[in-house]
């Protein structure tokens, strides 16, 4: 057990440390004015799968954190960087509460879905789509949530030709969702299905098959 268990903290470091190393090179975002296109649903997907919804959520936790950080340092989002301004705990509740309730959730949906004959072969699939499309539902939820009348994202609707901020959020959720879904799920589905068989294999998954 206490092999396992070592076993299990040396892989959930390795995909903290690519988690962070994406976020830290242009391979974890692509910019655009207004957010950032992430990739990093990729790392936090194939942890769910690999190490569970534990392990989905520490690097959930990694990937915003880094978001935040970023925004502490002007490096982030405009977005991000406006809502710290306004408030700075809401701001951290956006960037890195959901980013952890994104992992979370997408390793409880393997787990329930793996564990199921029927529905195992679809499994990866399932998770590592539903990854992306957590991360934006789950992020300009709270975005909603906590900042829908806040001067930043009026001036973002304003700026677009709308009075209504849920109107350019619905489309940036839609355009962010679409680009990260395709991107995202196809890569995750594919590296976590076959890391996780390899490891399954050779013996070496720490986390409950």
């Amino acid at each position: 057990m206490k092999n396992r268990n070592v076993l299990y903290m040396v892989q959930l470091a390795l995909m903290v440390a690519v988690t962070l190393l994406m976020a830290l090179t242009p391979l974890g975002y692509i910019k655009t004015p207004i957010l950032s296109v992430t990739l990093l649903t990729v790392p936090v997907a194939v942890a769910a799968i690999l190490l569970g919804p534990i392990g989905g959520m520490v690097c959930g936790i990694a990937f915003g954190m880094t978001s935040f950080v970023n925004a502490l340092m002007g490096t982030g989002s405009v977005l991000l960087m406006g809502l710290l301004e306004i408030n700075p705990f809401y701001t951290f509740v956006v960037a890195v509460v959901a980013r952890a309730l994104v992992g979370l959730f997408t390793g409880l949906i393997f787990k329930g879905l793996y564990k199921k004959e029927a529905t195992k072969g679809f499994s990866y699939y399932v998770a590592a789509f539903a990854c992306p499309l957590l991360n934006t539902c789950l992020f300009m939820g709270f975005l909603m949530l906590l900042f829908f009348h806040a001067p930043a994202i009026v001036a973002v609707a304003e700026k677009a030709g709308t009075t209504n901020p849920l109107v350019i959020v619905t489309t940036m959720v839609g355009v962010q969702g679409a680009i990260e879904a395709v991107v995202c799920g196809i890569a995750a589905s594919a590296i976590g299905r076959v890391v996780h068989g390899v490891l399954l294999k050779n013996g070496s998954l720490a986390a409950a098959a």
